[in-house]
This record gives C-alpha cells, structure tokens and sequence, in this order.
C-alpha cells in the first residue's frame, strides 16, 4: 500500500525585520481538497525567516496531529521562502544563530513523515493558495 499523499502551503512575515511576526499556512488533504487557510501570530522582535519557519513547522504540527499515522504520509511543501526551503532540503547551510534551533525543530517535524519535499513556488502562488 503507498503513502498517503497530502501538500503544505506556508509563508511568514514580519512587519519590521525584526517585529511583528505573523504567517499562515494550509493543507491540501489526501483527497486533493485543500483546508481553509490558518493564520498565525508570533509576537514582536520575529525575523521574516523565523515566521517562515515558524510557520512551516506549525503545518507540520496539524497535519501529524490530523492524518492518523504521520509515518504512512508523504508530504510536499510549497513556499516561496527559498532560505527555509534549501536549508531543510540540505542544499544550503544553516549560518544564522537565531534559524538554527528552528531548523532543528522542523526537520524533526518532518521527519515524522514517510517522506517530505519542498518545492519553491512564485510568492504569487503562495498568496493565491492563502487568500492573503
């Protein structure tokens, strides 16, 4: 029997870089019907790639929590964040002291999974999926 399939949709931001960390994300179910969009507040003194992240890692929380067995579903990530995306993908180096615990926390997450992509996507698209 092959995985289950499902998708994530996310993105972050922050007004000020740092300050007011906010981001949203989605999750298109198995059956191919997406979720309504979740919106997310973070506080102040947030990066822009922190939210990314942040994010990210709180659509990987809701789907291991929603789909039964996160080790029977694979998962493929859309963002426009190509930092978040290449970092977890192992392309690029985590650098910044302030991105590394996160880093940490989602590749945890995902590793939940029977197998994660990530896929880089247009910000265009991205707010088009979130309806922001």
């Amino acid at each position: 029997m092959s995985a289950a399939r499902y998708a994530i949709v996310f993105d972050g931001g922050s007004k000020g870089n740092p300050g007011l960390g906010y981001g949203s994300y989605r999750l298109r179910e198995a059956d191919g019907a997406w979720a309504p969009a979740v919106r997310l507040e973070f506080g102040d003194k947030v990066t822009n790639n922190e939210a990314e992240y942040r994010s990210l890692i709180a659509a990987f929380q809701r789907l291991a929590s929603d789909c039964g067995d996160p080790s029977a579903v694979r998962v493929e990530v859309f963002g426009d964040s190509q930092l978040v995306l290449k970092q977890l993908a192992g392309q690029w180096k985590v650098r910044a002291g302030n991105l590394a615990p996160l880093w940490r926390e989602a590749r945890a997450a995902a590793g939940r999974f029977a197998g994660v992509t990530y896929t880089w996507q247009p910000r265009g698209r991205s707010v088009d999926l979130l309806g922001h």
